[in-house]
C-alpha cells in the first residue's frame, strides 16, 4: 500500500492552492456578508478543468481519479466551505448521474456544458416532510402527453437559486418502493417552478433555495437516461458524495487548524507565545493527529471509489469519522483564539459554523450511524 501522493496529485493540490489564494480569497469576505456566490467562479473551474477531475478524458474530464478529487475539495474548503459546496453540488451531485446515467444527449446539454461551467447544476432530493428518507419522497411525477408534471416542493437544495438546470428526484410510481423514483433533467428558469432563496448560518455564500413544483411540465426527453427508475443512481452517487464532502470536512478542520496555529505563535501572554504552554500545545496536537486520521480514512475511501469497491457502510464510516473531526477541531480552534474566535476578522468562527452543516447535509451522523448499524445484521 503507497500513502505517498503521485507527482499529479501534488500538482493538483499546489494548481488548486494558488487560485484560492488569487482569486477566491479575495471574494470570501463579501460572498460572506451578502449571502451570495459569485458566479462568474464557475467559467474558471471549467477553463482550470477542476469539475472534470475524476472523469475519463473520453468523456471531456481529466481522467483522473477519486483521490485527486478529494484533494480538490479539501484545498477549497481550507479556503471556503461556502464555495467548495458550491463546486461540489454542480461537480458531483449534479452531473455525476447525467454522467452515469444520461442520454447522449443529455450528457452534451448538461454534463460537457457543465464540465465547462457555461451551466450551472443543481441536485433537488431533500423534501420537507422527508429529510434523508429518500424511499418516502412525496413528489411526484405525473405522466401525461408528451412529458411529465411535477408536484411537491424541495428543501435545501444547493446552487438552486443560481443553477440554469437541476435533477430532480420524484416519484414516477404510487407505491413507496425504490424502483418508483426517477430523476428528471429540468432547465431552469422554469415558469411553473418557483424557487425561493434561504437564509442560513452556515455556508452563507452558498446559494441555497427552497423549490415549489406548480404542476410543472417536463418534456418526456427530460427523463434521466430515458426511462424510469433511477434509485440505483441516487444511492451510488450518495455514497461517493460522502467520501467527497468528508474530504470537504476536511479541508475546513485543516483550515481552522492553521488559523489556530498561526494565532498561538504569534498571541503573546507573560511576554510568550501562547505556543508555549502546555494547554494549548496539547490541543493542536490532538487537532493535527485528528486531522490526519480523518484524512486517510478519506483516502481509503476514495481508494475504494476508484476500485469500484465502495459499499454503503464504508461511505457512512468515512462521513461520520472526517465531519465529526470537522467539528470537534473548529470548536478548538475557537477555543485557542479565545475572543478573537468569534470575531469574523478571523476565519474559524466561518469554519466552526459551516462545519456543523456537514453533520447534517449528505445525511446526518446518526443517518451513518444506522447505516453502519445494519451492516452488522
Amino acid at each position: 500500500m503507497d500513502f505517498a501522493l503521485s507527482t499529479e496529485h501534488q500538482q493538483v493540490r499546489d494548481l488548486v492552492r494558488k487560485f484560492c489564494q488569487s482569486e477566491i480569497a479575495p471574494l470570501v469576505q463579501h460572498a460572506e456578508e451578502t449571502e451570495t456566490f459569485p458566479t462568474e467562479i464557475f467559467r474558471k473551474w471549467g477553463d482550470l478543468g477542476l469539475f472534470g477531475m475524476r472523469y475519463p478524458v473520453e468523456d471531456g474530464g481529466s481522467g483522473m481519479d477519486k483521490i485527486a478529487d478529494c484533494i480538490v475539495r479539501e484545498e477549497l474548503s481550507a479556503m471556503a466551505q461556502s464555495f467548495a459546496t458550491s463546486w461540489s453540488a454542480h461537480s458531483h451531485l449534479a452531473l455525476w448521474p447525467v454522467w452515469r446515467a444520461g442520454t447522449p444527449d443529455q450528457k452534451e446539454r448538461y454534463f460537457r456544458a457543465g464540465l465547462e461551467g457555461r451551466k450551472i447544476g443543481a441536485f433537488a432530493l431533500s423534501e420537507p416532510d422527508t429529510g434523508s428518507n429518500i424511499r418516502e419522497l412525496k413528489t411526484k411525477a405525473v405522466k401525461v402527453p408528451g412529458g411529465y408534471r411535477l408536484r411537491g416542493s424541495k428543501l435545501y437544495i444547493s446552487n438552486a437559486p443560481i443553477a440554469n438546470f437541476m435533477l430532480v428526484a420524484a416519484r414516477t410510481l404510487p407505491d413507496l418502493t425504490s424502483e418508483a423514483i426517477s430523476l428528471f433533467v429540468v432547465d431552469l428558469p422554469h415558469s411553473e417552478i418557483a424557487i425561493s432563496k434561504l437564509k442560513k448560518e452556515g455556508i452563507r455564500a452558498s446559494e441555497t433555495g427552497l423549490i415549489q413544483f406548480d404542476d410543472a411540465f417536463v418534456p418526456d426527453d427530460a427523463l434521466l437516461g430515458g426511462r424510469e427508475g433511477s434509485y440505483p443512481v441516487i444511492l451510488d452517487s450518495l455514497s461517493e458524495n460522502r467520501v467527497g464532502v468528508s474530504a470537504n470536512a476536511v479541508g475546513m478542520a485543516r483550515g481552522a487548524f492553521e488559523a489556530a496555529l498561526d494565532f498561538a505563535k504569534t498571541r503573546l501572554v507573560s511576554g510568550k507565545p501562547i505556543l508555549n504552554f502546555q494547554a494549548i500545545g496539547h490541543r493542536l496536537a490532538d487537532m493535527a493527529a485528528e486531522i490526519d486520521s480523518a484524512r486517510c480514512m478519506v483516502y481509503y475511501g476514495a481508494w475504494c471509489v476508484d476500485r469500484n469497491a465502495l459499499d454503503y457502510a464504508t461511505a457512512a464510516k468515512v462521513k461520520l469519522i472526517a465531519t465529526e473531526t470537522a467539528v470537534r477541531v473548529t470548536e478548538n480552534a475557537i477555543r485557542i483564539l479565545g475572543g478573537a474566535g468569534i470575531m469574523r476578522e478571523y476565519p474559524v468562527g466561518r469554519f466552526h459554523r459551516d462545519s456543523l452543516v456537514y453533520i447534517i447535509g449528505d445525511g446526518t451522523s446518526d443517518i451513518q450511524r444506522n447505516i453502519i448499524a445494519r451492516s452488522f445484521r
